[in-house]
């Protein structure tokens, strides 16, 4: 899903809203998550799930093409957990 497809999506379940409004809306929601991510603080949504911020170690590698043995540094990655009613949907569905 596209971000302007979910603001068309909550624009039909508002419909006493601007449209213009709600993107705005969701900008902001969209912003302040990014925010607390690069600040490495967890977002946790109720129902969805929590995002957070982890730390790879660093480690070396082999490049299959050259056999040259390369050192990746440390770098910082997304981990999202899904909600456990966000689960038991998905699973529903896959049965």
């Amino acid at each position: 899903m596209l971000k302007r497809e979910l603001i068309n999506q909550v624009s039909e379940q508002l419909g006493d809203y601007y449209k213009q409004d709600i993107a705005q809306a969701v900008e902001i929601i969209l912003e302040e998550i990014s925010q607390a991510l690069a600040e490495e603080r967890r977002v946790e949504i109720r129902g969805f799930g929590s995002f957070s911020v982890r730390t790879r170690r660093p480690r070396t590698t082999k490049n299959p093409k050259t056999g040259k043995m390369m050192n990746i540094p440390a770098r910082k990655t997304l981990h999202f957990t899904m909600s456990k009613s966000l689960k038991e949907v998905l699973i529903d569905e896959v049965e």
